[in-house]
């Protein structure tokens, strides 16, 4: 079956061009498009996409609130949300990792990276592109000083904390299990572990952690 895709963005050229990049993929198919986030909103709500590309500046309403009504920690059954960022011009990043958006794009990023991110998204796999987690997640993870990040009630094991430092950096599933000499279901054991100790529900959040931990600086 095909990744259905739903692409958010208020300029028509933008939203055309990712519409022929992921058109033109085997196994994706562009489902849906919206110009504003409440337009963005009730097409995801009517059509449950597989993955929502959606711009952090767009009228009516941003990506941001777009994604909290989606994907935020309320939300019972998720929508995997993939936001599309210029970066040094958005300031709101840090609100979108804590509306539940699982990763991010560059608006400058090569085609196949945009493909990557969305078998990356269908996967559950690590959505930040590497040339971004350190520069994103380093920047926002201590913007707001009122948040406590909660600690484990379990102490994390030897084999957690490396794999939770490699997350943060952005490696993928594979990458995890080549560099710890691990099989891809341990990996995953590991991810599953960590998310129950820390009460995250996806790989993002497990970064802001490590971040807001000083796990990696």
């Amino acid at each position: 079956m095909s990744i259905r895709v739903l692409i958010a963005d208020d300029q028509g050229i933008v939203r055309a061009g990712l519409s022929t990049i992921l058109n033109g993929q085997p196994g994706i198919e562009v489902v849906g498009q919206a110009a504003d986030g409440r337009e963005a909103v009730a097409v995801a709500r009517r059509l449950r996409p597989d993955v929502c590309l959606f711009d952090i500046r767009m009228p009516v309403l941003d990506g941001i609130e777009a994604t909290r009504m989606l994907a935020g920690p309320d939300v019972a059954e998720p929508v995997a949300v993939v936001m599309i960022t210029t970066f040094d011009t958005d300031e709101n990043v840090y609100g979108a990792l804590r509306a539940g958006a699982r990763g991010f794009l560059l608006k400058g990023a090569e085609p196949q990276q945009l493909v990557q991110a969305i078998h990356a998204a269908v996967n559950g796999d690590a959505l930040i592109d590497p040339a971004v987690t350190g520069r994103l997640l380093a920047t926002f993870a201590g913007a707001d000083p009122a948040v406590t990040p909660a600690q484990p009630l379990t102490p994390l094991t030897d084999r957690e904390e490396d794999v939770l430092r490699l997350v943060a950096r952005g490696a993928t599933n594979a990458e995890i299990a080549r560099e710890l000499h691990i099989s891809m279901s341990t990996v995953k054991f590991h991810l599953a572990g960590l998310m129950t100790k820390l009460a995250t529900r996806n790989r993002v959040e497990l970064a802001l952690w490590a971040y807001q931990t000083n796990r990696v600086t």
